[in-house]
């Protein structure tokens, strides 16, 4: 495991940039999972820079993204479908026939969640997951508790984390979702390699415990610590709290 410590949130967003264009350069169909949130936002910004201007190609890579609501259509303006397409894929050459975002208004979630571990399978599995983390050390909508082995698959949001994502939707709780798709921890663990972003003083809790903490299911991203290829970018805020000598 890899920790980068930058100062500022968009020297944080930058450098997690350069390791996913280095993977698309090296590997042009490589397959990227993606994440959302306010904390990817810096490095989709940069990665629009590298295409416009550098012209680093998506035309190739397949996508597959770590969640999303249940009940909220894709045009929806909270859903994940929607973030990802306002904020990367329709300002990049992504093939949209390569672009997989988890169905929350699907009949049958539990069939699509098998489903979308079989096209995960089929890709030949992900090469890079990137990934944020929660206050209380969630991973996707991983909630504390949930199985270090768990695979794609519908799960109820704590009151904490609705409450984190109130300010999306007016801080108004009713509206909300009270249930999302995730990708399993299980699944997250597959990838080849798994970059962690987080910033923000909220933030530092949770990763001194990712980072410097035992293992456990109540903080699910310190699974992230038994992976072979793991890099976790943080800016001056979010690793305040860490103890060790980390590269900077």
């Amino acid at each position: 495991m890899l920790v980068i410590k930058k100062e500022t949130y968009d020297e944080m967003s930058v450098e997690g940039a350069k390791i996913v264009a280095a993977l698309i350069r090296k590997k042009p169909n490589a397959v990227i999972g993606f994440a959302t949130g306010s904390t990817p936002l810096g490095l989709y910004k940069e990665l629009i820079r590298l295409h416009k201007e550098e012209g680093l190609d998506f035309s190739k890579i397949t996508t597959f993204n770590l969640d999303e609501y249940v009940g909220l259509r894709p045009e929806h303006p909270e859903s994940y479908h929607y973030f990802m397409w306002n904020n990367l894929f329709k300002h990049v050459n992504a093939d949209p026939r390569h672009i997989h975002i988890p169905m929350g208004m699907a009949d049958d979630i539990d069939r699509f969640c098998e489903w979308y571990e079989e096209q995960i399978e089929e890709y030949g599995g992900i090469d890079l997951q990137i990934l944020g983390i929660g206050a209380n050390g969630h991973i996707a909508f991983n909630e504390p508790g949930s199985s270090l082995g768990s695979r794609t698959r519908i799960k109820t949001l704590t009151e904490e984390t609705r409450k984190d994502n109130a300010r999306f939707f007016n801080n108004n709780m009713d509206e909300v979702p009270k249930y999302a798709i995730t990708m399993g921890i299980g699944t997250i663990m597959d990838a080849w390699e798994l970059l962690l972003l987080a910033s923000g003083s909220g933030k530092a809790d949770a990763i001194k415990m990712t980072v410097e903490g035992p293992i456990t299911a109540m903080v699910p991203a310190t699974i992230v610590q038994m992976h072979q290829i793991a890099t976790i970018i943080v800016d001056r805020e979010a690793g305040a709290k860490l103890t060790g000598i980390y590269t900077g």
